[in-house]
């Protein structure tokens, strides 16, 4: 021991330490401090400068307020129509009561990762395969009722559960694939018979009009001559009809007629 310093300072000097080491901790904005004094919960303190009872006294464990976003581990589910898929999701949480969050559930962090995984596998085996893949939105919302509601005596605010991805067999995926491919195909069909009605509506109305009016129908069937003899490189022949030109004759014989 250095010349001039007594037994007693030194041992003054290590109780200092160790009360500072034992009554101030420093915490981060997004931070809490749950203190337990003598085993016993009295407060939660912080951010900040958190000031506790030294020699152990006081004990303090810290909580973090920031949101917690957990990517639930694959889970293997059969859905009702007897489909095995493989489905793993999103959860996002925080702690808003950390009291709460660490005396009513031990590592609430696990806890809450156990259960959505079993909710996971309950809700979606409720739900059939079609629903799996186009009614996302209603199973989330399910799934984050029913997490929310058993967290929330705990004090953890759980702000989501999403479906992040299904796998399907490749077996089914093949099935789907064939499915769709001929739902793509009746959709073609479907849409060229509809097209064919309406031309042949539209056609049916056309000789209907073309009717009323022979000389309409030979204008008709001269302007169809122009629209082939468009083409240079062809010859066409083609016969006149005899009733093609009785409008034309029987005018000549109406004017020789009126001339006598």
């Amino acid at each position: 021991m250095p010349e001039g310093i007594q037994p007693y300072h030194f041992a003054i000097a290590i109780g200092v330490i160790i009360m500072l080491a034992t009554s101030i901790r420093i915490l981060k904005e997004y931070e809490r401090a749950v203190i337990f004094r003598l085993g016993r919960f009295t407060s939660t303190r912080g951010p900040g400068l958190v000031l506790m009872i030294p020699f152990w006294i006081e004990r303090m464990q810290r909580v973090s307020l920031r949101v917690i976003v957990n990517d639930v581990t694959p889970q293997d589910v059969i859905t009702k129509d007897n489909v095995s898929v493989s489905v793993n999701a999103v959860l996002t949480f925080r702690v808003t009561e950390p009291d709460k969050a660490v005396i009513e559930v031990e590592d609430f962090g696990f806890a809450i990762s156990q259960i959505a995984q079993t909710t996971l596998r309950s809700v979606l085996g409720r739900a059939e395969l079609d629903d799996l893949l186009s009614e996302r939105d209603k199973l989330n919302q399910d799934l984050e009722e029913i997490i929310k509601k058993q967290c929330e005596p705990w004090g953890v605010e759980v702000q989501s559960m999403e479906i992040k991805h299904v796998d399907l067999p490749v077996e089914m995926q093949r099935a789907m694939a064939k499915q769709a491919e001929a739902e793509r195909e009746r959709r073609a069909k479907v849409v060229h018979a509809e097209g064919e009605f309406e031309s042949a509506d539209v056609l049916s109305n056309a000789a209907e009009i073309l009717s009323r009016t022979p000389t309409a129908v030979q204008l008709r069937f001269l302007q169809a001559l122009v629209e082939v003899s468009a083409e240079k490189n062809s010859t066409l022949i083609f016969p006149i009809p005899i009733d093609l030109l009785t409008p034309f004759l029987n005018k000549e014989t109406e004017k020789e007629g009126e001339k006598e």
